[in-house]
């Protein structure tokens, strides 16, 4: 029964990851772009626990601590890039 929870797991997050796909390709407004992004990261970061999850290594969980926190930099700095200019003051 686990096993089709993953499935189902698995193609919810793969179409959620087309939608904000969809949302950065065709999104009017920079900001809408940004959220899209952010958004990819973190079905990007539940992909990858699922597959941890599904195939019993480690490992996975490690990459998705390195991946949040690079994800929420550049999100950040993306975002500061757009209000003043520049990244660094």
């Amino acid at each position: 029964m686990i096993t089709y929870a993953a499935y189902f797991a698995f193609a919810c997050y793969g179409a959620a990851m087309l939608m904000c796909l969809w949302k950065v390709a065709a999104a009017d407004q920079i900001g809408d772009r940004i959220l899209a992004l952010d958004t990819m990261v973190i079905n990007a970061l539940a992909l990858l626990v699922l597959y941890g999850l599904a195939f019993g290594t480690e490992i996975y969980f490690e990459v998705v601590l390195i991946i949040a926190m690079l994800g929420f930099v550049s999100t950040v700095a993306y975002a500061r890039f757009l209000l003043r200019g520049n990244i660094i003051e």
